[in-house]
């Protein structure tokens, strides 16, 4: 998912996360830092992980696709990654009223998560990932290099940040 045109040359950080993991909401303040650090010139893309134990996950992939549809992905992941325990607690109806918050068709978001018509793409995201080994969230890709922020996310922009830098830098 990426809200924003990219330079189609540019390098892609694919972000394995899932919007019911406290430690994807931890991974906010660097994935914020590297859309500051690198505007357009780094392409960042939400892949969906949605894990088992955590009953509001697959719905809560659906309902970001739907908020990328209407134009504010991000803006939306970041609003339910911020609160995580109202997640846990109110399930589908939290996922509508953030969408009604930052004035998206709430209804149009009900009847998404209704008729399930972003299953297929939270389903090819999620065999993607369990292809190239992703097992937990935050899960990096980029370079052709996985790197697991489930374990840890010490270093883990820096060295994002270094991968890049080198991609870029081949570019030119």
């Amino acid at each position: 998912m990426n809200d924003s045109p990219a330079h189609t040359d540019a390098p892609v950080l694919d972000v394995w996360c899932e919007l019911q993991c406290p430690d994807c909401r931890s991974a906010l303040d660097d994935l914020r830092a590297l859309r500051a650090r690198y505007g357009d010139r780094l392409e960042l893309r939400l892949r969906h992980f949605p894990l088992e134990k955590h009953k509001h996950a697959f719905a809560a992939a659906q309902a970001a696709e739907e908020a990328l549809e209407q134009g504010k992905g991000w803006e939306y992941v970041e609003a339910v990654l911020g609160r995580v325990e109202e997640l846990d607690r109110g399930g589908e109806p939290f996922l509508v009223e953030v969408a009604r918050e930052l004035g998206l068709d709430a209804e149009e978001f009900d009847t998404a998560l209704v008729d399930g018509r972003h299953i297929l793409i939270v389903d090819a995201d999620q065999a993607e990932g369990k292809a190239i080994g992703v097992t937990g969230t935050p899960t990096y890709v980029i370079g052709g290099e996985r790197l697991d922020g489930g374990k840890s996310q010490e270093g883990l922009r820096e060295r994002v940040a270094e991968i890049a830098d080198r991609l870029l830098a081949e570019q030119a």
